[in-house]
């Protein structure tokens, strides 16, 4: 059941995309017939060519909304942001499209045409976006969610996702208290089954999803009512399942490692790894060819600041656990750690040169490492790779943290768009919650995806020290 039910909230970001790439398409045809209606032996013409142009429009334009975080549902955007992110995203994508015409004449659209169609094409954006967040964070159409479980597993939904745009897809109905076991729940929030079957109440309360939460397991669950449950259409999940598809991350507080091993993905099969090998390739190639120059120009900078070597080397853990070099451009005093002992970076962290804090902040210190992504010690999108001394730490302070490294660290990764740069060892635990999905679920279309939202990331930031 549960493989076989697509997340709600996929689906509604899909529509989303979907009716977007309509008013972008609807735009586009707008902008032709108001540009050439008063020329009929042109309109015919031209029009006949546009839908295909239309729809080359609308997934540019999506693209780099894509881009800029406008899909990503775990963010929250004040107006200003949207507004900011929006006018960007018009604007990458139209130089995106400018480029391709120069690649692809036949493709042209015309300046007039494109400009119109930009500019009704952003009035039907906001039109559609301000119509989504009134429809879809309307209680009505969220999924409704009963809890079986009342204690400290069946918590952790209410401490950590308690904010509106954690539960944008479902509500949570009430937690029902498992006999025997302790209750941390407020009263208010629980939901007695009383003399009533557990599948009587959900139909009473018309549930659409059941997500199975107790601290214990063994003997304290009522299998053959939930399997009524199930007959009766609802999906049944557990807690960990409901955590990995709602949030986007793996809740260690509430997995074992039974589930890791039977709930799926960790897919290291052959056509994966190809497909994840080119990835990287035609990735790391196409950043090393554009940002050669600003290689130049960032190793003269360090250089004229400081004086001393421009780049700076360390041992880090790839997969496997295997040891490998990682080049960075140096962004920090020559002696930054003293005596050789591993120290992590802070915020405003006093050891940072003038350059170095700009680069660090931009992300232009890290992009020697493609070299290492050509080479095959990293991946383009992957955890973050740790210092050997920090891993031996991390495996000893946190559970599954050795799970990260079944696949090749990389240059830009889901934990690092999802949360900021950690430096102790609550936020490596924090970010392992991400690194983990990312080790369960990846696949081409999620690097892209990562890829994509990195742009984000560089111009906007955010997570960097």
């Amino acid at each position: 059941m549960k493989a076989a039910r697509k997340s709600r909230k996929d689906r509604v970001i899909r529509f989303l995309w979907l009716a977007e790439v309509v008013v972008l398409f609807a735009a586009v045809m707008a902008a032709a017939w108001l540009r050439f209606h008063t020329e009929p032996e042109y309109q015919i013409r031209f029009l006949e060519q546009t839908p295909w142009r239309a729809l080359l429009v609308a997934l540019a334009i999506t693209g780099a909304m894509t881009a800029f975080g406008l899909y990503q549902t775990h963010v929250r955007h004040t107006r200003t942001d949207f507004l900011l992110r929006l006018v960007l995203s018009f604007a990458l994508g139209g130089i995106a499209l400018v480029v391709f015409y120069y690649l692809v004449p036949p493709s042209y659209l015309g300046r007039g045409v494109l400009a119109i169609s930009l500019a009704i094409g952003a009035g039907g954006i906001l039109v559609v976006r301000l119509a989504w967040v009134r429809l879809f964070h309307s209680d009505v159409l969220k999924q409704r969610v009963l809890i079986l479980g009342a204690g400290r597993n069946a918590d952790l939904i209410n401490s950590c996702m308690r904010r509106r745009s954690d539960r944008r897809t479902f509500t949570v109905v009430g937690f029902v208290p498992v006999p025997g076991q302790p209750v941390r729940v407020r009263e208010d929030l629980l939901v007695p089954v009383g003399e009533e079957g557990l599948h009587e109440l959900t139909d009473r309360l018309q549930i659409d999803e059941l997500v199975i939460a107790p601290d214990e397991r063994r003997g304290g669950l009522p299998m053959e009512q939930m399997l009524q449950c199930v007959q009766q259409g609802i999906s049944v999940v557990d807690l960990s399942s409901f955590f990995e598809r709602e949030a986007g991350m793996v809740q260690l507080n509430a997995v074992d490692p039974s589930w890791l091993v039977f709930s799926g993905g960790f897919d290291y099969s052959t056509p994966r790894r190809l497909s994840k090998r080119f990835f990287d390739l035609l990735a790391a190639g196409a950043l090393l060819l554009v940002s050669w120059p600003l290689m130049i120009v960032v190793g003269i900078a360090v250089w004229m600041e400081s004086g001393g070597p421009v780049f700076y080397s360390q041992t880090r853990v790839g997969e496997r656990g295997r040891h490998f070099t990682l080049t960075k451009f140096r962004s920090m005093r020559v002696d930054a750690e003293k005596g050789g002992v591993a120290v992590w970076a802070s915020k405003d962290d006093d050891r940072s040169t003038r350059v170095g804090r700009f680069i660090r902040k931009t992300r232009l210190d890290e992009l020697p490492q493609l070299i290492a992504v050509l080479r095959g010690d990293m991946s383009f999108v992957g955890p973050r790779p740790e210092r050997p001394q920090f891993v031996d730490m991390l495996n000893d302070e946190v559970r599954y943290y050795g799970v990260r490294h079944s696949v090749k660290p990389g240059l830009t990764g889901w934990a690092q768009l999802r949360y900021p740069y950690g430096a102790s060892v609550r936020d490596a635990e924090e970010k392992l919650k991400f690194d983990l999905f990312y080790v369960k679920n990846h696949g081409l279309v999620f690097d892209l995806m990562i890829l994509l939202q990195t742009v984000e990331v560089v111009l906007f930031g955010r997570g960097a020290r």
